[in-house]
């Protein structure tokens, strides 16, 4: 499936518009928590641990996107936003969320 966020696609037209579609995924606290346990690897300014959790979490978000984006006969998703946002009183979580919209393009 074709995903870009841009809103169009170059040597594509779009036939339909067909909804916009999300996906979401939330790290719990106890991911934190191992994340910043492990803080030993960090390198260069960098914590390789959480870079993977979060990139696990976006791959996540991506799939249900997708997986929605499919059931409705979709053939890519333009417009795709991604946003990072910390959830709880603590900020204990973090949630990784992005939409787009559901497109049909001309064959």
């Amino acid at each position: 499936m074709l995903k870009t966020t841009t809103s169009t696609v170059d040597g594509k037209e779009i036939q339909d518009y067909l909804d916009v579609v999300v996906g979401e995924a939330i790290l719990g606290a106890n991911i934190f928590k191992d994340i910043f346990g492990a803080v030993r690897d960090i390198v260069g300014g960098r914590a390789g641990a959480y870079e993977k959790e979060m990139g696990k979490a976006r791959k996540i978000a991506f799939e249900e996107m997708e997986n929605q984006a499919r059931d409705l006969g979709a053939d890519g998703i333009v417009g795709i936003d991604i946003d990072y946002e910390v959830v709880g009183q603590q900020g204990g979580m973090m949630m990784v969320s992005v939409s787009g919209t559901a497109v049909k393009f001309k064959k």
